[in-house]
Parts: C-alpha cells; sequence; structure tokens
C-alpha cells in the first residue's frame, strides 16, 4: 500500500457526498492506470531476464563469486553436475581449520544457486562463522545416458575433491542438501559413509508416502494419476527428456490462491517497491532445468511411489543395498509444520521405517537431530533471510558439537540468549541451542501414517508397476516412433509456465512502448491514498477472491483424498494387486545377524576398556554421567571445553575427542556401575591432573547448570570421589591408624544416603 498520508473528504461534514466520491474515483483509476503500467513493466522486465539467464551457458542466482574446481562432464560417467568454490565477501576471514560447507541444491525443476540466493543464506552464515565454502550445482541440459547413480558417484569425487584440498580441516566436510537434494546426498551417505561430516537435510523428504490425513496431499498425486506411467509418457514425448516445468507446475497446483492471484496481486498492490524482490526471486523460480527420462523415471518409481530409500530396499545397478543405516555421521533434519510439500512426518518418519527403538540407534553409532520450525513455507526453509540468521546460523554455528554428539535421537531447541547470562560469552550465535533427547513418540507425535495407509500407498506402487508395464508393451513404441528433437522442443516451448513468458517478451508488438510509458508514470506517479473508498473495496474484493481460491483448495484436496481412499482403501483393489490378507509394509524394523554380531564384538571390546585412561577420561565420564538425567547437551559446555583447549594450547583433535566422547558414553550405556567404580582408579594415575579436572568440571557445570535432583545426587557423588581419591593420596604419608575411610565405602554410604532419600 500507498506510505502516502490519508486524507479524504468524507471525513468533513462541510463536503457533499458526490463531491468527495468523484474524487476518489477519480484518484483510484489514475493510480489504477498507473499501477497496471507499472506491473505490466515488471512482467517485462521479467521475461527479459527470464531470457537472459537462458542464454548463460551456467545459469544460478548465486549472489556470491565462485570459482569452478571439478566439471561433472569431464568424469567417467559424465554428468551435468559442477563443484564451484565460492569465494567469501570483503571482510570475511575464514579459518582453513574449520571443516568446509557443501551445499548441494535440488534439481527439481528449478536451477541452482538457492542455498546461496542472498547473503543472509546457508552460504552466508557459514562464510559469517568462518568456513569455507563449497557449492554443487548443475547446468540445465543432462548429458546423455546419465542416471541418479552417476550423479552420485560424480558427487562422491567432488567431495573426495574438496576434502583433498583441505587437509588440516578438523572434520570431514558439513555437506547441506536441500529439498530434493537431501535425499541424493543421504543416498551417497550410505554409500560412502567415509567422505561425510555432519549432514543437513532441509526440507527433504525421506519416507514419501508418510503425512497427516487431511492436510498433505501432494503424496495422494501418484495414485491419483495412476502411477508412473504419465512420467514415462513425458520422457517419450521429449525425446529422452523430462521437462522440470511439470514440476514446478505440481508445486504451484498446491495453492491455487497464491499461484492464481495473490503473488500477482501483491505485486500489483505494491507495485512502487516490490518489483526488485519480485523479479529476483522469479529469475529462480522461473528458471526451468531438464533431466533425462530414466533419471525422472527412477526417482517416480523408486522413491516417490516405490518409497524404496526409507526401508532399505533401494539397490545400484550392482546389487548394493542403499541403507539409510550405514551412515556414520551425525544427521540433522531440517523441517517446517507449515511446508506442504515435505511436511515433518515425510522428513521424519524414516527414523520409524528404520528404528525401533532409541537404542536401535545407538546400537548402529548414529546421531540423529531434529528441528522444527512452526511455521515458514517449504521454500522459505532455504530462501527466508529469518530463518537462515537464526536456524542455519546456529547449524553453522555448532556444527562441531553436532558431530560430537553421543549417539541418540535428540530435537534442537532454540532460545534467545540473555545478556544477563554470566555464561553469554560462551554463545556463539544470537540464541542458545540446546540438544534434549527424545525418543520415537516424539517422532510419531508430529502425526504419520497406520498400516490401513501404508496398505493403500503399497497398493499404489504394485498398480503402478502394472501400468507402465502395459504403456511399455502397447503404447511407448508408437509415441517413440514418431517423436522427433523438433516436438520435444515444441511441447516445452507451449508449456503454460513458459507461454507467460512469451506473452510479456519484446517479440510482442504490444510491449515495444511499454518501457516508455512506465518511465513516464514513474514521472508523474500518483498513488493513491490508503482511504480511498475504491481502493478499500479493492482489498475487500482481493480478499474475498483469496478465500474463495483457498475454499476451491480445501474442497478439492478433500475430495482427492476421499477418491484416494475409495479407491485403494478397497479390499478388491488390494487384492487384485496382490496383496496379501493383513499385509502391511511397515514391519518391525530388523537387525541383521552380521550386525548384531558385530555389535556384541564392540561391546566386548569396549567394556575391557573400562578401567582405561588417565584424569581426562574420567573427568569426561563423570560429565557425561552428572548430565544423563537431564538429557539436554548444549553448546556452552562444549564452547567452554574448547575454550580450555585453546588457553592450553594442546589437547585432543576434534576427531579424537568425538571417539572419546562416544566410548565413555557407551560405557555408561552398558555398565553404569562397573564405569563409575573404575573412576578412582583412573584419578589415582595422575592426581595432580585429577585435581585439576575437578575445578574444571565444577566450573563447566556453573556454566550449564544442572536442572533435576538427580543430576545434583551424581555431582555430589563425583565430588565424592574425586575428593576420596585425593585422599587417599595424602593417606598413603599417614599412619595406618589415620587413613580416611577408603573411596568405596565413602561412595557406598553416599549412595545410600541417595536411596534413602528417593524411596
Amino acid at each position: 500500500m500507498s506510505t502516502q498520508a490519508d486524507s479524504n473528504p468524507a471525513t468533513s461534514p462541510q463536503v457533499p457526498a458526490p463531491f468527495w466520491l468523484g474524487q476518489d474515483a477519480i484518484e483510484y483509476w489514475i493510480d489504477a492506470w498507473q499501477r497496471s503500467i507499472l506491473t505490466l513493466d515488471v512482467m517485462r522486465e521479467r521475461t527479459a531476464r527470464y531470457e537472459a539467464h537462458a542464454a548463460k551457458i551456467a545459469p544460478h542466482v548465486l549472489k556470491f563469486e565462485c570459482e569452478l574446481i571439478m566439471d561433472g562432464r569431464e568424469l567417467k560417467r559424465p554428468v551435468n553436475y559442477v563443484l564451484v568454490r565460492i569465494k567469501p565477501p570483503k571482510g570475511i576471514a575464514l579459518d582453513e581449520k574449520k571443516r568446509p560447507f557443501v551445499v548441494v541444491d535440488p534439481r527439481a525443476g528449478h536451477g541452482p544457486g538457492i542455498g546461496g540466493f542472498k547473503p543472509e543464506s546457508e552460504i552466508g552464515v557459514a562464510f559469517k562463522t568462518g568456513h569455507p565454502c563449497y557449492f554443487i550445482g548443475f547446468l540445465p541440459t543432462p548429458m546423455p545416458g546419465q542416471t541418479i547413480e552417476d550423479v552420485a558417484h560424480a558427487e562422491a569425487a567432488f567431495l573426495e575433491r574438496v576434502i583433498a584440498l583441505h587437509p588440516d580441516a578438523e572434520g570431514k566436510p558439513a555437506v547441506i542438501g536441500n529439498c530434493q537434494a537431501g535425499w541424493a546426498v543421504m543416498l551417497l551417505a550410505a554409500l560412502r559413509p567415509e567422505l561425510f561430516g555432519p549432514i543437513i537435510v532441509a526440507g527433504s523428504p525421506l519416507s514419501y508416502w508418510s503425512g497427516v490425513r487431511g492436510a498433505n496431499p501432494m503424496r495422494y498425486t501418484g495414485g491419483l494419476l495412476g502411477g508412473s506411467w504419465l512420467t514415462a509418457f513425458a520422457g517419450d514425448l521429449g525425446k529422452g527428456t523430462f521437462d522440470g516445468a511439470w514440476l514446478v507446475s505440481n508445486f504451484e497446483n498446491l495453492n491455487p490462491a497464491n499461484t492464481l492471484w495473490a503473488k500477482q496481486y501483491n505485486l500489483y498492490e505494491n507495485v512502487d517497491k516490490e518489483g526488485p524482490r519480485y523479479l529476483e526471486f522469479e529469475q529462480w523460480w522461473g528458471g526451468h532445468v531438464l533431466l533425462n527420462a530414466e533419471e525422472m523415471q527412477y526417482i517416480a518409481d523408486e522413491l516417490f511411489i516405490g518409497n524404496k530409500l526409507a526401508n532399505g530396499r533401494l539397490m545400484t545397478s550392482d546389487g548394493t543395498q542403499i541403507d539409510l543405516k550405514n551412515i556414520t555421521s551425525p544427521i540433522l533434519v531440517f523441517c517446517s509444520k507449515a511446508d506442504n510439500i515435505t511436511p515433518p512426518p515425510q522428513a521424519l518418519d524414516w527414523i520409524l521405517d528404520l528404528y525401533g527403538s532409541v537404542d536401535d540407534i545407538r546400537a548402529y553409532g548414529q546421531t540423529i537431530v531434529y528441528a522444527v520450525h512452526e511455521s515458514i513455507g517449504h521454500l522459505g526453509i532455504f530462501v527466508s533471510g529469518s530463518v537462515a540468521k537464526k536456524e542455519h546460523e546456529e547449524f553453522a554455528t555448532n556444527i562441531d558439537l553436532i558431530d560430537v554428539l553421543p549417539p541418540g535421537l535428540y530435537e534442537a531447541v532454540m532460545t534467545r540468549r540473555s545478556s544477563e547470562e554470566p555464561s553469554d560469552t560462551l554463545i556463539g550465535g544470537d540464541y542458545l541451542v540446546r540438544f534434549e533427547a527424545r525418543t520415537l513418540d516424539d517422532i510419531r507425535a508430529l502425526g504419520g501414517n497406520d498400516d490401513d495407509d501404508d496398505r493403500k500407498f503399497a497398493t499404489v506402487a504394485r498398480i503402478s508397476d502394472i501400468n507402465v508395464g502395459l504403456y511399455r508393451t502397447f503404447v511407448e513404441p508408437w509415441i517413440r516412433s514418431f517423436a522427433t528433437d523438433g516436438m520435444a522442443q515444441a511441447i516445452r516451448r507451449i508449456h503454460p509456465l513458459r507461454l507467460q513468458y512469451d506473452m510479456y517478451s519484446a517479440a510482442n508488438p504490444l510491449m515495444k512502448t511499454l518501457e516508455w510509458t512506465a518511465k513516464s508514470v514513474r514521472e508523474a506517479r500518483q498513488p493513491i491514498s490508503n482511504s480511498n473508498i475504491f481502493w478499500e473495496a479493492q482489498g475487500w474484493f482481493a480478499d474475498y477472491v483469496e478465500k474463495s481460491l483457498d475454499a476451491y483448495r480445501v474442497t478439492r484436496d478433500v475430495m482427492l483424498e476421499a477418491t484416494f481412499d475409495t479407491v485403494y482403501g478397497s479390499p478388491l483393489i488390494q487384492a487384485l494387486a496382490g496383496l496379501k490378507a493383513n499385509e502391511t509394509r511397515r514391519r518391525p524394523p530388523i537387525m541383521t545377524a552380521a550386525h548384531t554380531a558385530l555389535v556384541q564384538q564392540r561391546i566386548s571390546e569396549i567394556k575391557r576398556r573400562i578401567a582405561e585412561g588417565g584424569p581426562r577420561e574420567a573427568a569426561l565420564r563423570c560429565l557425561i554421567y552428572i548430565r544423563s538425567p537431564d538429557g539436554v547437551v548444549d553448546e556452552r559446555g562444549f564452547n567452554f571445553l574448547r575454550a580450555l583447549r585453546r588457553e592450553a594450547g594442546r589437547g585432543y583433535a576434534l576427531a579424537d575427542f568425538k571417539s572419546l566422547l562416544r566410548e565413555q558414553f557407551l560405557l555408561l550405556l552398558l555398565d553404569q556401575r562397573r564405569a563409575i567404580e573404575a573412576i578412582p582408579g583412573m584419578l589415582a594415575k595422575d592426581p595432580d591432573l585429577a585435581r585439576k579436572m575437578l575445578g574444571t568440571l565444577r566450573r563447566l557445570i556453573e556454566v550449564v547448570g544442572l536442572r533435576s535432583d538427580e543430576a545434583k545426587a551424581r555431582m555430589a557423588e563425583v565430588e565424592h570421589i574425586f575428593e576420596d581419591a585425593a585422599a587417599d593420596r595424602e593417606g598413603a604419608h599417614d599412619s595406618e591408624h589415620t587413613r580416611q575411610p577408603p573411596p568405596s565405602v565413602a561412595r557406598a554410604n553416599l549412595q545410600s544416603a541417595r536411596r534413602s532419600k528417593h524411596h
């Protein structure tokens, strides 16, 4: 709306109504004519940018300078992917000892660059925290014959190069996979886990069937279209290529109110200031790319309809099983409740598919962290400045802490920092990040499928296979016989999303004088006052149109869901598709015999080392023991230890610290009693260092605080253990009759007192 001061003759009783109504009408129509010209000029400029963008060899929307490191077209199996190093802006100093960040953008119909779309972005916040940054993008046209597996091998080669370029970095690269790049990153991490540091998957669908009834209609699309035969049909019409504009159309169809009205009306309503932001976003949204038909068919059949990634049924061409349980790096899942493309169940329910409990997660040595935003939409996960300044900045600031978290399931909870806190200097960003222990029930509470839902989607998968088989047998030979490159290009050209650009191109004679007219309008601009009655009426009408389209969307989605349930919930259809009675897809996760034997061997090895180590290891074991009842890890404690390490000028490398922390955690998990009883012997190996470690432990607890009575009782117990160890050392110089009670007696007395207190 205009910022012009409101003034309306209607507020003055001396002015006749016909006069001010006429004045409002004249003001409104002058403004409306000017707004229309300016809006058309923005659309004209949008087309000009679209054409210039499409003409580039490597179009992208990165706002940072970059240099090419590797070209995937030169690999043994060429792909249209590239690796570039992002150059930091002026004034940004990088620390080459910090792990690099690698951002991978989605190839879901749009071009690359959304991860560095603006200064406040995933790349921007990684630079802010001093990390080197790389970007994996792609060209608009795929290489002939390239497959999803070829892309995975190329990305593995890219990560190998990044690792080689940073030999002194503490830790493997942190990899961010946005949207569909998330499943590609997870797929590769399952095949090549040694290449990855922490993995951040943002808005990424991994459990494709999951969702909440009445809220996530996009997952029904495959079933309502009869499976993926239309994907094969589109690929054949495209002469072996699939037009990404169809994927963008699917996204736009989810919200017709925004697509058909709100986005354009917002431009018209705020045309004096909205143009630059609108053009910037549209340059990415309209940068359509192509996929090979084989790539798109793989995505549709194996992932979206087949849902084979989450339950370990995905295989490579050489028969290797792609099992997400093979991933050894911490996984951070970022999703939003307001995301209608990748809702939380689709982002998180793969955890329920793979594991029966948090103990199963720990048995595989995995660390999984999730963060759920309350209100941001799908695109906001990548492009929102507020999300970049909060969530992504905190992820980047605490990436090393995430890397050393003990195995388990956590939720990242962020609270704004308070300058009154004494530990304020140990908080890296504007928010304090806590990693709170969670169970699988916390994931289930976000919504998901029951067995009946899974049977319906399993039925879709089988019917899709049948329909694709019928299409390839009876229809595909005819389509391929007359499909040509010229016809494929013509079909892409007349796609509705591209036609809207052609309407405003310079080839349209009506656009010839528009630029000059718009310039004249800007010079003579007469913005309307907010109190103009016709302007207010326009706002009411716009609101009515948007709400009407929203009502249509709700009705449409309810009908589509009901149709899906009726068709694929039919026992007859399920039986014809080959499902057995009471057959469900979601079976209790099973740990293989080989892995069980490996876990048992690992447990035996760890238990044999229960008394190994000195005061440093003992202090770390005590810290885990004390903090476990609270179920919370936050950045202050980690930053405190890191600061102590810098002061001392020595200490464990990050990888060694991670290994040590995990081992001490597992020792306490496996045999807490013996682990605590072994501490006095560990302290006795270096009494002077033990005394220093007690001081460090106390200072650390003062920084992070203790919540529960159990944690406070454990702290008192640990202090007694350290004090008993010191007393034993001093008592060695005294006579036999003056010695203090042995540590075991003091500890038994303390534990007896604690039991009495609890009872």
